[in-house]
């Protein structure tokens, strides 16, 4: 190319217009005259929090030694002079806490004035409380100072609802810097409010010093940087920028008021402290001619102002104050009526502000959450006065009214227009939106009688228009992305209809006009909202963000939907992200439609336990099938999801798919399909003629691994080794918690019982008592003895069968096999107050409550009376029971209720034996009735046993139940 070419290529290529590459941090360690050059232009890329996030990551980032162990930041000059670099874009910024605060998180901001404190010579190990300022070089007192107010800030803006997180170093992993911010910035916070008082005192400390401070500048501190030996004393603690007394003491009054003002919902005391501090703040400000260093809201000042005099019942002549005190006395004198009408007349003088209108509808939706009666109709009538001014004053209306008009009483609507008619009259009816609302207005007689016939038919006329070009469901939606965004309202109004909104269309376009006004991630406005750690890096690693967001919120809402039990919006949550992902993410379109099965087995899993007998539709139990057999590489997978399936498979028995069809490499795989198929097998050759025990003993193995312990040896600090018992052995397919958790997701009764009876046997085996032993059913299926009974967790065991008897009872309290079982488990430990009122619930159970003959299988050997019940009476255990002289079984009161007289002949003796006069004339009036003649025809003796059975047992269940 000649040099002609050259040239005017290169003219070309000048006059192009480009973008200027962003300057790189390390730069400004490679030139010294940088920084402020860079800081001086009129939009710096990167901006000066920015950079203060870049220097401050880069010195702290841990070092890697020889042995490539992770080391501490190094002390070096690259990193000191990175921290020097960091403290002067501060120091350009002027140390104004509002510009850092909004820049910087918590964490970054600590380090950022612990670094100050550092440079400025404060002397480390010292409690601030203990310093005295007056003796301190101006720059070291005025770091201090400005540390402490940072402090007290943090914690009052820590008290307000969750923040958005400012940008911070960039990091792969959004959901570890997440997390890691939170515990870090928990941390600093639990510090900060510990050290509070100390604080406080030390800025009441800097109120009292009548002289200038000074604060450090970008040359202060290269001259600290200069002079390696620079202390306090040094040109450079005064060489800083002046700071007036009065525009410090400014600063710090609004900042110590803030805080006596949010202590003062704990301490009353608290709100006069922080009228005082507001009070001089005020004063401050009309003393000084420029404000150059103070930095405050002074519409938030009025607020706090005007807050501390209703709370400490001062008055002013203030015409809006006076409103306020009005307002405050009527609350307090429980006029609630002149409340209303008072608000009403504020909507035409409109002397008090919508915040503290609010604040009023706030105070009595409190009242009203305590408990105080009478309220509603007060809340539901200032809510609607609110929305009055808001429509008169051109805001949007709030959520809580909108709810108020889902439906809408012909009361309420007569009080809307009512307020309506005594405000400005047709500005409300302009406002309206939703057509259903407005004919229920504009036929309403109170609106009749307010306007002529003429001005009425241009009003509706003008809504009618209003609502159909507003009204989104004026309009058909053929698909979720042809909605519009609509105008632009306040961020927190919107995100506030974010957290309550559950329609998707209306969500997304809420999130829309939200990424309009800022760019942040919505998807954290709401700390409540949650999905599954399995599913977050998939879609925090969608590159939109407002899809991320949408996604994300969609989600996250459908769950917390499910888990409330209301299916049909997770439906509509669900239905609505599946269609936003299937265009973009074929993984997130499976994890959606694994949701949405998990949805539907759910909700069909809560009709069967409030009592429907409908059986699922073959589609449902066809994609249950469909989810255990599939396998898709990379694709996130919640066990709960096959945990659920396994489950429903069970419930509704579908054993021949699960011992037959569900392929061997799911049962190796899996340990929910491996325990699945065991339990179907067992339960399915259980009604076979020889119970067959080859499935029953895999499945006995399979779960004495689950309640085993695992031992590992370990060498104790004196040489000796010892044994280590770990009770959530790994040993199993499954921990014995998740385990549980399985088992409580099952309600088919044989499933149940088949457990219940492998339980009590491996119960009765470890606890090895032949006295006292526990019935159930299908006993005999299970081995009779263990190899390595030591490993098994007895009291694990113990804990398992009783959480499933007591599960499985809360499924049917009715179940007669159940019922003893858990009776039986009562009495071998000496629980016999319990035991009892569940025999005596067997017992209802299977004889009508005692009006036919108790099955002679129920009970057993338990109690003296009891023991008559036998075949073969057990006059052993009636004696035995009889001669106990402690108990307070108040046993002659029963005496009636004996049938035998053989135990009534012995109680006559023991009566006599111990002297006890009238109870052995009562045991001889019982065994004197004509009816228990052993000389009687066995009928009659039949009869009378008979009689006395079921009079016994009534009286008994009369005490019990």
């Amino acid at each position: 190319m000649s040099v002609e070419a050259a040239d005017r290529v290169a003219a070309v290529t000048s006059s192009r217009p480009g973008t200027p590459l962003q300057t790189s941090w390390f730069e400004f360690l490679l030139d010294g005259s940088l920084l402020e050059n860079h800081l001086l232009k009129p939009n710096p890329d990167p901006t000066g929090v920015q950079l203060i996030i870049q220097f401050l990551e880069q010195a702290s980032k841990p070092s890697v030694n020889e042995q490539n162990q992770v080391q501490p930041p190094a002390d070096n000059r690259r990193n000191r002079t990175l921290k020097l670099l960091a403290l002067k874009v501060a120091a350009h910024l002027k140390w104004d806490l509002d510009v850092l605060e909004k820049g910087l998180t918590i964490p970054v901001l600590n380090m950022l004035l612990n670094e100050l404190l550092c440079v400025s010579k404060v002397p480390p190990g010292v409690k601030h409380v203990d310093l005295d300022l007056s003796t301190l070089p101006p720059t070291t007192a005025m770091a201090v100072v400005i540390y402490n107010r940072w402090a007290i800030r943090t914690i009052v803006l820590s008290s307000f609802p969750e923040k958005q997180t400012k940008p911070g170093p960039h990091q792969m992993n959004m959901l570890s810097i997440v997390q890691q911010e939170k515990e870090m910035t928990d941390n600093i916070l639990t510090v900060l409010k510990e050290q509070a008082t100390d604080s406080i005192s030390v800025l009441e400390g800097a109120l009292q010093l009548k002289k200038d401070f000074y604060v450090h500048t970008l040359r202060t501190l290269d001259l600290l940087a200069a002079d390696a030996a620079a202390n306090g004393e040094t040109e450079s603690s005064t060489a800083g920028l002046l700071i007036s007394a009065d525009e410090l003491h400014c600063q710090v009054h609004y900042d110590v008021g803030g805080i006596f003002f949010q202590q003062g919902c704990t301490d009353q005391s608290a709100y006069q402290k922080a009228r005082d501090h507001f009070r001089q703040t005020k004063e401050l400000l009309k003393k000084l001619d420029s404000t150059v260093h103070v930095h405050l809201d002074e519409k938030r000042l009025a607020g706090y102002w005007n807050a501390c005099k209703a709370l400490t019942e001062q008055c002013d002549s203030d015409s809006q104050t006076t409103g306020y005190n009005h307002i405050n006395s009527l609350i307090r004198a429980h006029s609630y009526q002149a409340v209303i009408e008072a608000f009403i007349k504020d909507n035409v003088s409109r002397s008090l502000p919508n915040n503290f209108r609010r604040s009023v509808l706030r105070e009595f939706l409190y009242k009203a959450q305590q408990g105080e009666s009478g309220l509603d109709e007060v809340c539901h009538k200032l809510c609607v006065c609110n929305a009055v001014r808001d429509a008169l004053e051109g805001e949007i209306l709030s959520v809580r009214f909108q709810q108020l008009l889902l439906k809408p009483s012909k009361r309420m609507v007569d009080f809307i227009l009512e307020v309506c008619t005594l405000s400005l009259e047709k500005e409300l009816c302009v406002a309206l939106r939703e057509l259903p609302l407005l004919f229920v207005v504009s036929s309403h007689k109170l609106f009749m009688e307010l306007l002529k016939e003429e001005e009425r038919k241009v009003l509706v006329e003008q809504m009618r228009k209003r609502s159909a070009t507003i009204n989104l469901s004026a309009k058909p939606l053929p698909s979720f992305y042809d909605i519009p965004a609509s105008a632009s309202v306040n961020i927190g109004q919107l995100e506030q209809q974010l957290i309550l909104l559950l329609e998707p269309r209306r969500i997304r376009q809420i999130l829309i006009e939200l990424h309009g006004m800022a760019e942040r991630p919505f998807w954290r406005v709401n700390s409540k909202w949650e999905v599954p750690p399995d599913y977050i890096n998939v879609i925090l690693g969608i590159k939109d963000n407002l899809t991320k967001d949408l996604v994300y919120i969609l989600m996250a809402k459908g769950l917390h939907c499910i888990s409330i039990k209301d299916f049909a919006h997770a439906r509509q949550l669900f239905s609505a992200c599946l269609e936003l992902v299937t265009e973009f993410s074929p993984k997130l379109r499976q994890v959606m439609l694994n949701e949405m099965l998990l949805l539907e087995v759910r909700a069909h899993e809560t009709m069967a336990a409030e009592g429907s007998k409908e059986r699922p539709p073959p589609d449902l139990v066809s994609r249950v099938r469909g989810y255990l057999e599939m396998r898709i590489h990379d694709l996130p997978l919640r066990q709960v999801v096959g945990e659920e399936c396994v489950a429903f498979m069970l419930n509704w028995r579908e054993n021949d798919y699960l011992t037959l069809q569900v392929p061997p490499s799911l049962v190796m795989n899996n340990p929910y399909i491996k325990l699945g198929q065991l339990l179907a097998s067992t339960c399915k050759e259980l009604p076979g003629p020889k119970e067959c025990r080859r499935t029953a003993k895999e499945l006995w193995e399979v779960v004495v691994q689950i309640c085993s312990m695992s031992i590992q040896h370990k060498r104790n600090n004196d040489g000796r080794v010892g044994l280590i018992k770990h009770r959530e052995s790994s040993m199993g397919i499954l921990y014995r918690s998740k385990f549980i958790t399985f088992v409580k997701k099952l309600r088919e009764p044989l499933v149940l019982t088949t457990l219940i009876s492998l339980f009590v046997r491996l119960h009765s085996i470890v606890r090895d008592d032949i006295v006292n032993e526990v019935t159930a059913e299908h006993l005999t299926i299970w081995p009779s003895t263990l190899a390595n009974i030591q490993a098994v967790d007895v009291e694990a065991v113990a804990v398992t069968v009783k959480e499933l008897v007591s599960y499985a009872l809360t499924l049917n309290p009715n179940n007669q096999s159940w019922l003893i079982t858990q009776a039986d488990i009562y009495f071998v430990t000496n629980q016999y107050s319990a035991a009892l009122n569940l025999y005596l619930q067997a017992g209802a159970v299977s004889s009508d409550f005692f009006t036919k003959a108790v099955p002679p299988d129920v009970y057993t050997d338990q109690v003296a009376v009891l023991c008559q019940f036998l075949r073969e009476v057990d006059y052993m255990t009636a004696f035995k029971a009889l001669q106990e002289q402690n108990s307070h079984d108040a046993m002659d009161s029963f005496y009636d209720y004996i049938w035998d007289v053989t135990i009534l002949e012995y109680l006559t003796h023991i009566h006599h034996k111990r002297g006890e006069t009238e109870k052995r004339q009562i045991a001889i009036k019982a065994i004197g009735q004509a009816e228990l003649n052993t000389s009687n025809p066995e009928e009659v003796l039949q009869l009378a046993a008979q009689k006395r059975k079921k009079r016994f047992l009534q009286a008994m269940a009369k005490l019990y139940f």
